[in-house]
């Protein structure tokens, strides 16, 4: 599977449980076909109400001032929608084992009807919802743009991941919600700020050089770049960087074998895993000698972290978390 600058492709193998789709497929057709009848092919499928135009990766789009009926496409989609109070009728899930990421709060997205896989949403369950917008990204669903968009106006960014910031404005600005993403915006930057305080201040932040490992079943350990999104956090706290993250293809990640895993040592690590530890070649990698006699590890500076909030979650609601986590991982050290 290919991999995009900013975005986590290799997240989307996995065997856990999915949630199972409630709506008959005869149904669900039928509504398909009834949602179809009478769209537009830009867009404009907004009923009767007031719209105002956002641009998007597609091209200027015709969005409802007040939406009522959303359906999320994409973990970072369903981040911001939730980080703005707005809680998606339908979403698409990704590999984890409560359906939809664990880190979000459990009575924000209860209820949330459960539109597929994240690549391969069910066109006829987001039909049934009869939704009045779709947020998503042209890397995720650019094939199915033509489709979607005669179920609802489509709003895509142009990709995910490290431009995460201005793609929540994207979202906001199709929500409605403009005010309570300055909001946000005001919170996280002062709560990065205070985490910087909390570890030393700006000097012995960038003193601190961090890398970020992820364990992948099925795939090589990746170094995380410059430009993917836990870097863009790293970066506001004014952590420090390993020189080796400047060699990072396309400034996302790179790629590392268990026999080479010395390359990524540096004064912290944060880790996560992806999928079986032992087919992810975590197992293998933490019982070897390389990463044993590492500095990180000698000096109780490396920390497990969860996947699915530091990797895969892509938002404000994620980044709050995150940020705490770095608070108490790096203060204690102080």
């Amino acid at each position: 599977m290919a991999r995009t600058k900013g975005t986590a492709m290799t997240h989307l193998r996995s065997p856990l449980r999915r949630r199972s789709l409630t709506a008959g497929a005869l149904a669900l057709t039928g509504a398909l076909a009834l949602s179809a009848c009478g769209s537009s092919d830009s867009g404009e499928n907004t009923g009767s109400g007031e719209t105002h135009t956002v641009k998007t990766a597609m091209g200027d789009v015709q969005v409802p001032v007040s939406p009522k009926r959303v359906v999320v496409l994409d973990t970072a989609e369903l981040d911001s929608a939730i980080t703005l109070g707005v809680k998606p009728i339908g979403s698409t899930h990704v590999e984890a084992s409560s359906g939809f990421l664990g880190y979000l709060p459990k009575d924000k997205v209860s209820g949330i009807e459960d539109v597929g896989e994240m690549m391969n949403p069910n066109m006829e369950a987001i039909a049934a919802l009869k939704p009045d917008l779709i947020l998503t990204s042209k890397i995720r669903h650019a094939a199915k743009y033509d489709q979607l968009k005669k179920i609802a106006p489509t709003v895509m960014t142009e990709t995910t991941g490290y431009p995460w910031k201005e793609n929540f404005q994207v979202h906001a600005e199709a929500l409605g919600r403009q005010d309570e993403a300055k909001k946000t915006v005001a919170d996280y930057t002062a709560h990065a700020k205070k985490v910087t305080e909390a570890i030393g201040g700006p000097a012995k932040a960038a003193q601190t050089k961090v890398n970020v490992l992820r364990f992948m079943e099925g795939a090589d350990i990746r170094l995380y770049g410059e430009q993917s999104y836990i870097a863009t956090l790293l970066k506001d706290v004014g952590l420090g960087r390993a020189p080796i993250s400047a060699k990072a293809k396309d400034g996302f990640s790179y790629d590392l074998s268990p026999e080479k895993i010395d390359l990524a040592d540096t004064d912290v690590i944060f880790r996560s895993t992806y999928g079986d530890p032992k087919k992810a070649k975590e197992t293998q990698t933490v019982d070897s000698s390389l990463w044993k006699n590492m500095k990180a590890v000698k000096s109780g500076n490396v920390h497990t972290v969860e996947d699915e909030l530091w990797i895969q979650g892509i938002g404000y609601t994620a980044a709050a978390k995150i940020l705490d986590e770095m608070q108490a991982d790096l203060a204690k050290k102080n």
